[in-house]
């Protein structure tokens, strides 16, 4: 495999920031309980959801931002700015987690709703909080929604030795995450979380879609397409997301539910989503492929307006989510607080969308300042003036 070639034909590519800015919203609109705006994004429409595109897309890109340092520059210098990514998304996980403790705190006696702390797992909080944020350091937190992040610190914290394999041996690496993933399955390897359980989402499972972003953006993709061009695949496929989208409706209606076989309640129905189930894996997929060809690299309505605040959201990707978890917190408050009604919940979801859009278009125009301002220094960077 030729990286340096694949790398610059995959260097920019917009699709990608696009996917992610709508799994930001979609991630953030499923965060709210009882949302009727929630029926619209990827969960509903079949197995696999935003969380597969966030942690698949962010495989995909940190291979594409971090494989050429790593060629250019040396194994030393690509593992440190990948452990400075990892730092950086820490980092943010902590503040979020801060942030997140104050906040269901003081609306829990600001408003005496005690329940609040015991829906958004933060009871410790009460009970023994210099542990609980002892443990939430340690990456041991059950914070309602704060999953994904605490998912992404682990598997970003890992990618120098995955990436440094996947840049030798693409293929080997890809089997042997597909070897960790299945055995986690079949004994059930996790991490532990405070006070007990495991995390929501395993990572010894999950780190299978990551790994699996990273060797499609070395190659694997393009080997993929080639392989399934036939017009069988793409029937077989659609008749998948068929079948998916109709057991999860079967799921949401229980009239529908008692239609189907039992056996298929027990296999499908609870959707494994903790361990990352097989039957997930391949909805997502199949989604990715059809995306990819609905949406080519080059298509012109990329470059269109209408989809400039996905975009921008897709770019600023980290603290658009964290105002996403947090949005939707306010969110859920409100809707608790106030009538609920379908107007309301549609309301909310707008305008948390709207300030989502309005953080990413602030931090993407306060980044081109700083480069602006910087620009000047650039000759003088020699000296380590900059």
């Amino acid at each position: 495999m030729n990286a340096n070639a694949v790398l610059v034909r995959n260097a920019r590519d917009t699709r990608l920031y696009l996917f992610l800015g709508l799994a930001n919203w979609f991630i953030f609109l499923d965060h709210i309980p009882n949302n009727v705006v929630s029926w619209i994004t990827l969960r509903s429409l079949g197995f696999s959801g935003a969380s597969d595109v966030f942690v698949f897309i962010m495989g995909y890109a940190a291979a594409l931002t971090y494989a050429p340092i790593m060629l250019e520059r040396g194994t030393i210098v690509g593992a440190t700015r990948v452990l400075k990514r990892a730092w950086q998304l820490y980092a943010a996980f902590i503040v979020l987690f801060a942030i997140y403790a104050v906040s269901i705190g003081d609306v829990a006696t600001r408003y005496a709703a005690p329940d609040i702390i015991y829906e958004f797992n933060m009871a410790g909080l009460l009970d023994d909080p210099v542990r609980t944020v002892a443990h939430g350091l340690l990456l041991q937190s059950k914070a309602l929604n704060l999953d994904l992040l605490q998912l992404a610190v682990v598997l970003m914290a890992c990618f120098p030795i995955v990436l440094w394999l996947m840049l030798r041996l693409p293929n080997v690496t890809l089997a042997a995450s597909v070897g960790l993933y299945l055995a986690a399955r079949q004994y059930q390897w996790t991490l532990s979380a405070f006070p007990d359980g495991s995390w929501y989402l395993d990572p010894f499972c999950w780190q299978l879609l990551f790994v699996l972003g990273a060797w499609c953006a070395l190659g694997g993709a393009s080997r993929i397409l080639a392989r399934l061009r036939s017009p069988a695949w793409a029937y077989a496929g659609l008749a998948y997301l068929v079948f998916a989208f109709a057991v999860t409706m079967a799921a949401r209606f229980p009239a529908l539910g008692d239609m189907l076989p039992t056996w298929l309640h027990h296999v499908l129905m609870a959707n494994d989503r903790a361990n990352l189930g097989p039957y997930r894996l391949l909805h997502f997929g199949i989604m990715a492929l059809f995306a990819t060809r609905l949406i080519p690299k080059n298509w012109p309505g990329l470059n269109s307006p209408a989809l400039t605040p996905l975009i921008v959201c897709g770019e600023q990707a980290l603290p658009v989510f964290c105002a996403g978890v947090f949005l939707s917190f306010t969110g859920h408050f409100i809707l608790v607080t106030g009538s609920g009604s379908v107007v309301q919940q549609i309301m909310v979801s707008l305008s948390g969308i709207v300030i989502m859009t309005l953080v990413a278009s602030y931090v993407s125009w306060s980044k081109r300042q700083d480069g602006q301002s910087l620009a000047p220094l650039n000759g003088r960077a020699s000296l380590g003036i900059r």
